[in-house]
């Protein structure tokens, strides 16, 4: 069953983002997701994450997909002319991609390559015009197609307090349903509470919403997110990953216990995010009791 067909049927999913290498050497990649096989029900492959140069969303899909894993291929407004995005589209649809996520990138300053410039070419509501576009058998000149795509699309939420921020978010994401988006990502979440207060205008739309589970890697990790970055890690997690003989295993069973907490309160579903660290994967899992 595919990831549509799943979450159509209310079932829980796992996404699992699956960085590509900075190179040519596939064998991790493929052998970390082989490892999930059957518990992961689809493979987010990021676009150059933080603006770092990898090998392209594309062919990270392509690889997984060929091998009979079903991937969620990014699609990022700051790397490609409209072009460019429809020419990958289109080749992502004819080599068996069935998802994608329109995503608008981090900024180029995060990354390796502070001499690239932005593109943004098309704005990310633009980009999921495009798509619908695309799957309406046109191309954005209005120019037939010879076949047209037919994707699951999803895109971005950040999740936010309510007020008069949370508003914005909604009317935001009320405007990316219009676009075609049918599932949204969320940043990465630590407070399932926070999440479960926000639960009611969420089921309101009809769309899912999957919440990030993002693995922590240490002590320090968790500190430079608490004081640079809006998300905020519980102390009780910092002080158990501090106090842990094995803490990378305790922050494996951190995001093992926060995606039982997600499922239990009733998400849709939860993306797992590992940054590098793939191979954990089959021990959050097991720590999820997946």
């Amino acid at each position: 069953m595919q990831l549509q067909e799943k979450l159509t049927a209310r079932e829980f999913v796992i996404l699992a983002e699956m960085e590509p290498p900075k190179g040519t050497d596939t064998v991790a990649m493929i052998a970390n997701a082989w490892a999930v096989k059957g518990k992961v029900d689809a493979y987010v492959i990021p676009e150059m994450s933080n603006a770092v140069m990898k090998m392209s969303s594309l062919g990270g899909a392509l690889l997984l997909q060929s091998r009979g894993l079903e991937t969620v291929l990014q699609v990022c407004c700051r790397d490609r002319n409209r072009l460019a995005i429809q020419g990958d589209l289109l080749a992502a649809q004819a080599l068996g991609v069935p998802n994608v996520m329109a995503v608008a990138g981090e900024e180029i300053t995060h990354g390796d390559h502070h001499k690239a410039r932005p593109v943004n070419d098309l704005e990310l509501l633009e980009l999921l015009g495009a798509i619908q576009t695309l799957q309406g058998g046109r191309d954005m000149a209005g120019v037939d197609l010879q076949g047209a795509p037919s994707f699951f699309v999803g895109s971005t939420l950040k999740v936010t307090p309510r007020g008069e921020l949370w508003d914005q978010e909604l009317a935001a994401m009320d405007e990316k349903i219009a676009g075609g988006a049918s599932f949204f990502v969320t940043q990465p979440i630590f407070d399932p509470g926070a999440l479960a207060k926000l639960q009611e205008s969420l089921n309101e739309r009809q769309a899912a919403v999957i919440p990030t589970v993002l693995l922590l890697k240490s002590v320090g990790m968790a500190k430079y997110i608490n004081r640079f970055m809006e998300m905020k890690i519980p102390e009780d997690y910092v002080n158990r990953i501090q106090k842990a003989p094995d803490r990378v295993r305790e922050c494996v069973q951190i995001a093992g216990e926060l995606v039982s907490a997600l499922k239990a309160q009733g998400c849709p579903g939860v993306n797992i995010s590992t940054i590098g660290w793939e191979d954990k994967l089959p021990a959050i899992l097991a720590a999820a009791g997946v």
